[in-house]
């Protein structure tokens, strides 16, 4: 496949979605999809499935179609599940992709094993929303598809400063920059711009860090009881890693936060050659070499002491 024409022939009726707990490449990548289908081909009855995702997303096109409450059971003609390496990291939306007749997954974690009828993933490739620029035929790329391409690939790169940017990467940034989106605006609003509870939050998890490994690893964890204090949701703890991550010396960060059923999410990044998705892996988690997730059961103590460990075993 090397345009995504190819797929849509034929076809009257169209899903699309990603993976739970969407980020900025997640939701990207599924809205670039979805307005190409609408502006290009208005004869498909096109839909899209999301959990709910943060507000700074809000201003791709045509964010107010998507559904977050999964409540049809339409049998589709196709399902595109895009930045997704599994069927259950679909959550929901999961039922859709195993009654549709025909399936694609557009793709860049190095843990995805091809689940799809068809399959397009490149694990070296900066993040979804870069494939999908690759995809599309460039001039029929509009100015609100280049953006929500552009905002998938800044945050899957961290501004284009992780060791997945390429020389590919940048220059289809550069193409995006060209067709007169507001890179500036999107950087500035999406990924660096946090509301005051992020910041606490954000402190608070600063203070909660520990050193492990003689230093060599960080780890911090939030409890539900603190995200109430600071009123933030999951949804709204992006970037804490990242920012355990530039601690000098570091090698492993890792961050943990208390779900509603007391397990906990955890997410890690890793300076230098290592692989963390062998350690997501361990807790039946997944995602790339350098930033990887996964869910641990608790209590506390006992999630950091298996998740230290692991890290030891691993790397």
């Amino acid at each position: 496949m090397t345009e995504i024409d190819s797929i849509l022939s034929g076809v009257k009726t169209a899903a699309i979605s990603g993976h739970v707990r969407p980020d900025g490449d997640c939701v990207g990548s599924t809205l670039a999809v979805y307005n190409y289908i609408r502006d290009y081909y208005p004869q498909i009855d096109v839909k899209i499935y999301l959990e709910p995702s943060p507000n700074i997303f809000k201003f791709m096109q045509r964010s107010q179609d998507i559904d977050s409450t999964y409540a049809d059971d339409t049998v589709y003609d196709l399902f595109i599940a895009l930045d997704c390496s599994d069927t259950g990291r679909l959550g929901n939306a999961a039922k859709y992709f195993e009654s549709a007749r025909k399936t694609l997954c557009i793709d860049h974690h190095v843990t995805n094993g091809a689940f799809a009828d068809e399959n397009y993933i490149f694990p070296d490739a900066s993040s979804t929303c870069e494939l999908v620029f690759e995809l599309l035929p460039t001039e029929r790329i509009t100015k609100q598809i280049a953006e929500c391409i552009y905002t998938g690939m800044v945050h899957d790169t961290g501004v284009f400063q992780y060791s997945c940017t390429s020389k590919k990467t940048m220059d289809v940034a550069g193409s995006l920059m060209e067709m007169g989106i507001d890179y500036s605006r999107i950087i500035d609003e999406t990924f660096y711009t946090k509301t005051f509870g992020q910041n606490k939050i954000m402190g608070q998890a600063l203070l909660n860090a520990e050193l492990y490994c003689g230093g060599d690893i960080i780890l911090s964890v939030i409890s539900r009881e603190e995200m109430e204090r600071f009123d933030v949701l999951p949804k709204h703890l992006d970037g804490i890693v990242n920012q355990l991550r530039v601690t000098k010396d570091i090698k492993v960060a890792a961050f943990l936060y208390e779900n509603e059923d007391g397990t906990y999410k955890g997410s890690l990044r890793v300076n230098g050659d290592y692989d963390v998705a062998k350690i997501a892996a361990v807790f039946g988690g997944g995602g790339h070499v350098k930033a990887a997730g996964f869910t641990i059961d608790g209590p506390k103590d006992v999630a950091v002491e298996r998740v230290v460990s692991a890290i030891k075993e691993n790397i």
